[in-house]
Order: C-alpha cells, then sequence, then structure tokens
C-alpha cells in the first residue's frame, strides 16, 4: 500500500529492508541520524526517512521521485527473500538473522567511485567530514543539501584547489579519476554494459585505485553484486571462516553476503 501526504510518501516497507542498517553500514556516506530521522542528499535529492515496523516515510518526496529515484536507490526490485534464504552457510545465517535488513544501495557511479577513493587508509567519521567539505565547498544547491560534484566541474580544479578538503595524498587520485571519467577515457555506460571482469580492468586505470576500490564502485556505484570488496575485516572473515573461499550458495550475490558479514564482524569487534 502506498500512501501520498504533502511534501511525503509513504509505503508498506518491503521483506528484508531496514533503513538504518542499510544506510549505517559502510556502503555510503552522506546519511546522518538525528531528531529520530535519517536524512542525506543522493541523485542531488534532500530527504529524510524514518521506519516505523511496517512503514517508510520518506519526507520531501513525491510519488514520482519514488518511482524514478528512491524504490531503484533502495534496491526495492531485487527479490532479497530469494537470495538470503539461498544462503544455508552457518555464518551467514547469523550474519542475516542478526542483521537483517540490509540492502546494496544503488548509488551514482561517480559519486561511489569518488567517495571510495576517499576512504582508503580512511576511518568512517573522516571519509564522511572530507565529503561533506567536497559536497559544500563545490556541490550545488541550499548549504547543508548540496549535490556532489560533478567529475566535469572538479576535472577543472588543480590539487591547490583541494586544499579545504584536507584529503591528502587522496586530492590528485580524486582529479586524476574525475579528468579520466569527464574526458569518457573511462566510460561509465561501458563498465554498466559489460561483464565485471570490464570493468575492473577500467577503473584500475585511474591512480590510486586498487582491488578495492573497484569492487566498491562496481558494487555500490553500478550494482554488481557479484562483486567482491576485500579491505581489513574481509580478510579476517576470509582467514577465519572460509579459508578454501566463499561457499558455492554465494556465487553470483557475493557483493551481498560480503555486506552482511562485514557488518557482522565489526559489530561482533565492538
Amino acid at each position: 500500500m502506498e500512501i501520498i501526504m504533502k511534501n511525503c510518501y509513504i509505503i508498506e516497507c518491503p521483506q528484508h529492508f531496514n533503513l538504518g542498517l542499510s544506510l549505517d553500514c559502510g556502503q555510503a556516506f552522506r546519511w546522518s541520524f538525528a531528531d529520530d530521522m535519517w536524512q542525506g542528499v543522493a541523485f542531488g535529492r534532500f530527504i529524510k526517512l524514518q521506519q516505523t515496523d511496517n512503514q517508510l516515510i520518506i519526507h520531501n518526496c513525491t510519488e514520482d521521485d519514488f518511482n524514478s529515484i528512491w524504490k531503484h536507490y533502495f534496491d526495492f526490485e531485487l527479490d532479497y527473500e530469494k537470495i538470503l534464504s539461498s544462503y544455508d552457510d552457518e555464518y551467514l545465517i547469523t550474519a542475516v538473522k542478526e542483521y537483517n535488513g540490509i540492502r546494496i544501495l544503488r548509488q551514482e557511479p561517480w559519486e561511489a567511485l569518488c567517495s571510495f577513493i576517499i576512504s582508503q587508509n580512511n576511518n568512517i567519521p573522516r571519509i564522511k567530514g572530507i565529503i561533506e567539505r567536497l559536497c559544500e565547498t563545490l556541490g550545488d544547491g541550499e548549504q547543508g543539501k548540496k549535490s556532489f560534484p560533478s567529475a566535469e566541474k572538479l576535472s577543472t580544479l588543480t590539487v591547490d584547489d583541494l586544499a579545504p578538503l584536507r584529503a591528502g595524498f587522496r586530492a590528485k587520485y580524486i582529479l586524476d579519476a574525475a579528468q579520466k571519467v569527464a574526458s569518457g577515457e573511462i566510460d561509465f555506460s561501458k563498465i554498466r554494459e559489460n561483464p565485471i571482469e570490464f570493468g575492473r580492468e577500467e577503473l584500475q586505470k585511474i591512480k590510486g585505485v586498487g582491488a578495492k576500490v573497484a569492487e566498491c564502485t562496481l558494487l555500490y556505484g553500478f550494482h554488481k553484486i557479484e562483486a567482491f570488496p576485500v579491505d581489513v575485516w574481509v580478510k579476517r572473515i576470509m582467514a577465519e571462516m572460509y579459508p578454501d573461499g566463499l561457499p558455492e550458495c554465494t556465487k553470483g550475490t557475493e557483493g551481498i553476503a560480503q555486506q552482511y558479514l562485514f557488518h557482522w564482524r565489526r559489530m561482533q569487534n565492538r
């Protein structure tokens, strides 16, 4: 059931959807929680969100906005019940049970690429701070609600121009990525249309983009759910639980399995 109210849109939550887990599990960096609401900007739109037991309330959203942006962004068209119920591995069953509702957000490819370049050798508060300064300095829109600046805009800048971001060594990588994307040397449409191996090779042509950043971009920016980013936590998971590789039940959805295992293992440590 869908309910349309002035300036907000309400839907019944689909199965296997938890707003907080999806926004705060390390895959996106422009969401914050205050006054019982999540708020952030994606695709140039500022929204606030609340989840009750069975409803998702999206403020500053029309029916057209939901159908053209947010239904896709929150991956509501993918059958998570089919995927998650197919996991017959004990660790995955536990991870899904304890943190049920994580979905892979379908982010803009450029934002995902730039964000995960910034994420290198960094922690989440610093990542969020750099991205916030990037958007507030160079994005369009009202203060606190600005869009993520385009590759075309960033491609015209210098390392000195990015000094206020305090991004350190990552600034030159951001600019190289922006220049290659803006010029078409890195063609997002081709990455989207071709098998994942093509995207892996293309993205690693960018200075400072190694296997992990490429996999994150492919998973979160291109929704290639077979992508499998490996960081310190995932290395530990593989060494402790899967020394012979992920179980067969994850084939084709390794990225979804990784997100559950990553969040579960990280929270265990806390």
